[in-house]
């Protein structure tokens, strides 16, 4: 493989000029900005990454952690992230962290021995990184958190209106005659979860709707989460009409168990999810949902990322995007039961659990 000497003799010129047209050190006069371009090429040198971040203390590579790589949601983050990086001649290495808040630190100290120019987080459970994110500054390395905020984060963030947008989902519901709702929240620990449970609150206490403690349950924002809490709900005695979803995996998951207690949706219970993701139209029924915009996170994300590292030294940006709520049929009226209830103002009580379909067998 040819090196930068034989380029330079390739191409007629000094070393030094060799190297300010490849490291955009210095400016190098276009006639032989071009000799050395067309030695690059004819050699196909490729110069080492690495030892042009230690000759400058950093790479081009943008470091990029995320909680769980089979979440279809990141995906959309992690590809807006790319493209700006890759647009402004940055490469993003990705890391997966399983939500394990110890195997997280495991890729953050391992990227710095990669020399990252800057670091994306989608933190994972009960993350704190605040001892990491000083390091990396101190080192001169940007880091902006995304989707979800550490403990005591005070640096660079991008999030979606999680409160707003739980808010108008939950409210979208009430329009629809529903008074005994419940929610399957996402971790609480996590700031996301909080912010979407505060807006399904604020959204009861709005239209002065009490519900028990009983009727909002924490599960991991996966499948088998919102399959666990669905099939409790549908257990209780005075069982909600409607459940707000903390996110889209875990409204699949309901749904499975809707489908396993022979329960339709929304004839006999009504359903919404948070994040819109592309399976939300191909369920039975189609999931209405809040749509989050994934892909402008990691753009955002990385166009800070970026701008940091050109020379930004300005205060910590915060940037909130806007959600929509996206309706399609998985939310209804309530059963006539239910509304004949509300009209003769009878208190909700708790009723049996629903009837299982023949041959299945409670999980």
């Amino acid at each position: 493989m040819a090196n930068m000497k034989q380029i330079a003799k390739m191409a007629g010129v000094s070393l030094g000029t060799v190297s300010h047209v490849l490291n955009g050190s210095a400016a190098v006069r276009d006639p032989l900005r071009k000799r050395v371009m067309e030695a690059v090429e004819a050699a196909g040198y490729q110069p080492s990454q690495l030892a042009r971040g230690l000759r400058r203390d950093k790479t081009n590579m943008i470091g990029m952690v995320i909680p769980d790589v089979t979440n279809p949601f990141f995906p959309a983050v992690v590809r807006g992230a790319e493209d700006i990086a890759f647009a402004n001649g940055y490469r993003l290495m990705l890391c997966n962290t399983d939500n394990d808040h110890s195997k997280e630190i495991v890729h953050l100290n391992e990227l710095r021995t990669y020399l990252p120019s800057g670091l994306i987080v989608i933190p994972s459970n009960f993350s704190d990184l605040t001892a990491q994110a000083a390091f990396y500054r101190k080192a001169g390395t940007a880091v902006v958190c995304v989707d979800r905020l550490p403990r005591d984060w005070t640096g660079d963030s991008v999030t979606a209106d999680n409160e707003g947008g739980a808010y108008e989902a939950t409210n979208y519901v009430l329009r629809q005659g529903h008074t005994r709702l419940a929610m399957i929240t996402g971790p609480r620990h996590l700031t996301n979860a909080q912010n979407r449970l505060t807006g399904f609150k604020r959204a009861l206490q709005e239209k002065h709707i009490h519900i028990g403690p009983e009727y909002v349950q924490e599960a991991s924002f996966d499948k088998h989460g919102g399959y666990s809490k669905a099939l409790l709900l549908l257990r209780m005695i005075g069982r909600p009409t409607a459940i707000f979803a903390g996110n889209d995996m875990i409204a699949f998951g309901a749904l499975l168990a809707f489908r396993e207690a022979g329960v339709r949706c929304p004839e006999d219970i009504s359903l919404i999810g948070f994040d819109n993701l592309d399976l939300a139209e191909m369920t039975s029924p189609p999931l209405s949902s809040v749509s989050q915009p994934g892909y402008q996170m990691g753009t955002a994300a990385a166009q800070i990322l970026i701008d940091r590292v050109r020379g930004d030294h300005g205060p910590a940006k915060h940037i909130v995007l806007e959600t929509a709520l996206k309706i399609r049929d998985s939310v209804g009226v309530p059963p006539a039961e239910e509304r004949s209830r509300v009209g003769s103002g009878a208190r909700a009580t708790r009723v049996a659990a629903p009837p299982r379909r023949r041959g299945t067998s409670p999980r």
